[in-house]
């Protein structure tokens, strides 16, 4: 969507959901260098509360925020996060999807032709658990 098309108050569904794979979250604690056995060592998690892996989190913020993109923010620059938030985990086998609210738009004051967009995002489960929520700025072209 363009900035002109979002609307304050609105909400936006992402379209699709994605499950998330055990191969996901091992291959992204490894690219990043995430030495936390909760994430990749099975007989560690066993012995942890949730008796399982957890899914990275930064995966998680990762793929909620992807699938907002063609909702909220394609033509846009993330500016940043704020408040994340993980109320519930997150394990392989879980299917994700992203609701948006677009919090505020406003214009830039030091770019000239960008509108700066507040959105407060939450990544719900298949249980419809939240499991992220989140807001970011996103600079974006007013026209």
């Amino acid at each position: 969507m363009s900035y002109d098309e979002l609307e304050v108050g609105a909400i936006y569904r992402s379209r699709f959901g994605r499950t998330v794979l055990e191969a996901d979250n091992v291959w992204f604690t490894l690219l990043t260098l995430n030495t936390n056995p909760i994430h990749f060592d099975a007989e560690y998690a066993a012995s942890t509360e949730w008796k399982r892996p957890l899914v990275d989190s930064t995966f998680t913020l990762a793929l909620v925020t992807g699938l907002t993109v063609v909702d909220v923010s394609e033509r846009g620059v993330n500016l940043g996060w704020r408040e994340v938030q993980l109320p519930a985990p997150v394990f392989a086998g879980d299917t994700l999807r992203a609701e948006t609210e677009i919090l505020e738009k406003r214009e830039s004051k030091s770019r000239r032709g960008q509108g700066i967009v507040t959105v407060r995002t939450r990544g719900l489960n298949q249980r419809d658990e939240v499991v992220i929520e989140f807001e970011r700025s996103i600079m974006m072209p007013l026209a």
